[in-house]
């Protein structure tokens, strides 16, 4: 199985799985507990883990091909989440 994983530094990690998991709740399988989430898309699986100081977010996938666009989608909800806190992004396949 495809996997990618991205560890981002930041102070607000349960506050962006709370904002994404609302935001998907309503049209996604979501699974939400105190400080982790699983998000499943029609293409794979997104887990997050807040940390202390940081975001985890590992990805799963069946084929290779919707590992990129899975990639996508999360960055770009995750940034348009943060608001003004800035994320470097670096996913790791």
């Amino acid at each position: 199985m495809p996997l990618s994983r991205v560890e981002i530094a930041t102070p607000s990690a349960e506050r962006l799985i709370n904002r994404l998991c609302k935001h998907w709740a309503h049209k996604l399988e979501v699974e939400q507990s105190d400080q982790q989430a699983t998000i499943t898309f029609a293409t794979g699986t997104c887990l997050m883990l807040a940390e202390p100081d940081k975001l985890v977010v590992a990805l799963e996938t069946l084929e290779e091909e919707h590992l990129d666009e899975l990639e996508g989608v999360v960055e770009r909800h995750l940034i348009r989440m943060a608001g003004d806190e800035e994320l470097a992004i670096v996913w790791e396949n």
